[in-house]
């Protein structure tokens, strides 16, 4: 039945015409292309120099009134949220004068209780993006005067966030103070994207500082959180992380968990290490069955399936973006028009679009300058080269121009269905909305950016920050859980043999791919001598052949009775096709990798 229902409403969409692009008959041309561009340019610099003048160094902007607030922690968020897309636009001026004000003036001794979630995906990973930027020649955006303070920075905030990680499940308070740690009255709750999306910037830090510690407790998060998951692979909305009970039990792929999926694959995208793979397969395969109802999808109860909400909720935007990271194309496609139509109807995607009643979600009306639907429309128009994406960049342009544009910047919209404006800037509007469309139309006129065509891939953090795969970050720390893998001598999994291993691999230990010996060999010969003898001891080997849940030490902690107890719900099924064949794509024509930011509650 309600496979029924989305059917007809899908039907009902396409008789108004809502996933058809408004100018498919008149579709962007090149130069409209880099007219646009230069249009999303100028956009950019409204917005920041509106902050640099009438807030900074507030956290951001109110572009309404010309004024500034701090939001987060009182340290410049809007500026450091910025620095890598000052550094993609080839400002290098204004990013090595911003880099440097940070360097100076900076510091996080301060009595600030803030969110771990949003201070590590904007602040650590802001710091980290830069740092990277900054200190490369290969970049061209290397900082003559430089000397690692960024990193010392991002060192600094990283240990400070530790403390939030001292519970018994490893899953992190919501919030912590800079300077006391985690209050006695701090909430046990926290969400699941707020827990399970911080790996990619706590792994960065620990292979620049050679500290394991920042990468094994956001692993041991993401431990904690999947093995309480369902008999279904499905995960919750929120959780204590005392006790592991999930407080509320309803699962989707939107607000409150999104991010957690996006930042399973990119961390094995970054890192190379397969329980992420793993655990990222297990749950879109869960995912595509339970939640997607094409070409929308809904929450469910995370135990039985039941359909608890028909709802399109904004943060759901960045799946399809996620999906062309994992080459599930045909669906994206189909969800990406769905999603679009939405934006067409208001001009924006509202908080909340209930399916059941074709309207705004009461209460969820609002559209807060949100980059997922952007961010889906570029990776696709990358994927597929389709110019019906840039007639939806288009129109997404002209929404942010006629109806959010303010005196200083850009403003929030209160309501999807008056368009009034509410006196805010988010600080991912500088980081993710404007980069993402401008990384659109560079990429149809033809790029040349740092992205594009830089010295390396990159992955994309839920914040937008350019995060590279490079030999530092991506081998450092291989695992020894395949043939020629990097071992340490002392880890009692490892089997030495003789160079020349045989071809023969034992399918249990999972190791259908090899990494290049050579790659790493390559950056230990440029490695100074410090970074040498962090990385000393490793040895060419093979683990022994462990199954998935003994390699990852991956287990339930639920107990259930029998299978036959939690059927498959038949309503919400996906096309086999879709969910149970993953094809992670690692060599394409495109020179980055990436994703989206979410807002967890």
């Amino acid at each position: 039945m309600i496979r029924f229902f989305i059917l007809l409403l899908f039907l009902f969409f396409m008789s108004f015409g809502f996933f058809q692009h408004q100018a498919s008959a008149d579709g962007v041309t090149a130069e409209e292309a880099r007219e646009l561009r230069d249009e999303v340019h100028e956009m950019f610099y409204h917005a920041f120099d509106g902050y640099m003048e009438h807030a900074f160094p507030q956290d951001e902007l109110r572009p309404m009134s010309c004024t500034g607030e701090d939001t987060l922690g009182s340290y410049a968020l809007t500026l450091i949220d910025s620095l890598d897309t000052l550094a993609l636009l080839g400002n290098h001026e204004r990013f090595t004068a911003a880099v440097e004000w940070i360097g100076k003036n900076l510091h996080f001794h301060i009595n600030k209780t803030v969110s771990v979630f949003e201070t590590t995906i904007r602040i650590l990973g802001g710091l980290l993006s830069a740092h990277l930027i900054a200190s490369d020649y290969a970049t061209g955006m290397r900082i003559p005067t430089y000397d690692d303070q960024l990193l010392h920075l991002a060192e600094d905030l990283g240990r400070r966030l530790l403390p939030a990680f001292d519970t018994p499940t490893g899953i992190p308070f919501g919030s912590v103070n800079l300077m006391h740690g985690v209050d006695k009255h701090e909430s046990k709750i926290t969400s699941t994207a707020g827990g399970g999306t911080l790996t990619l910037e706590f792994g960065i830090l620990s292979r620049l500082t050679n500290d394991p510690i920042f990468e094994q407790v956001t692993k041991n998060a993401v431990h904690g959180l999947w093995a309480r998951r369902s008999k279904l692979n499905l995960v919750g909305a929120h959780i204590n992380v005392f006790t592991g009970e999930w407080t509320q039990k309803d699962a989707g792929i939107g607000t409150s968990i999104d991010s957690f999926y996006e930042y399973l694959l990119k961390a094995y995208l970054l890192f190379g290490e397969e329980e992420y793979l793993f655990i990222f397969q297990e749950a879109y395969d869960a995912a595509m069955r339970y939640l997607f109802n094409d070409p929308w999808y809904v929450e469910v109860n995370m135990d039985s399936a039941a359909i608890v909400w028909l709802l399109f909720n904004s943060l759901q935007a960045f799946w399809p973006g996620l999906q062309v990271l994992a080459g599930d194309l045909d669906p994206a496609i189909r969800t990406h028009a769905a999603f679009f139509s939405v934006w067409k109807r208001y001009g924006f995607t509202p908080e909340g679009f209930n399916l059941a009643t074709l309207n705004v979600q009461p209460g969820q009306r609002s559209y807060p300058l949100r980059p997922e639907l952007i961010e889906s429309t570029y990776w696709l128009y990358k994927a597929t080269r389709d110019p019906s994406y840039l007639d939806a960049g288009r129109d997404m342009v002209a929404s942010l121009q006629h109806g959010a544009h303010c005196p200083c910047g850009y403003c929030h919209i209160s309501d999807v269905e008056t368009h009034n404006q509410e006196d805010h800037m988010e600080s991912f509007f500088l980081a993710e909305t404007v980069k993402y469309l401008w990384l659109l139309f560079d990429l149809a006129v033809g790029p040349d950016n740092l992205v594009e065509n830089g010295p390396y891939k990159y992955i994309f953090s839920t914040e937008g920050h350019l995060l590279p795969m490079t030999p530092q970050i991506s081998l450092a720390r291989e695992h020894c859980s395949y043939l020629g893998a990097y071992c340490r001598s002392d880890d009692p999994r490892w089997k030495s043999r003789k160079s020349g291993i045989s071809s023969d691999i034992d399918q249990t230990n999972g190791t259908s791919r090899f990494y290049r010996a050579q790659s790493l060999g390559n950056f230990l010969r440029g490695s100074s001598s410090e970074e040498d003898s962090t990385v000393s001891g490793f040895i060419k080997g093979l683990c022994p052949g462990l199954t998935h849940g003994q390699r990852f030490g991956i287990s339930y902690l639920s107990t259930y009775t029998t299978d036959e107890e939690y059927p498959r719900n038949e309503e919400a099924t996906s096309n086999p096709s879709h969910s149970t064949e993953m094809n992670i794509r690692h060599d394409t024509e495109d020179n980055s990798t990436s994703i989206g930011h979410n807002a967890p509650e």
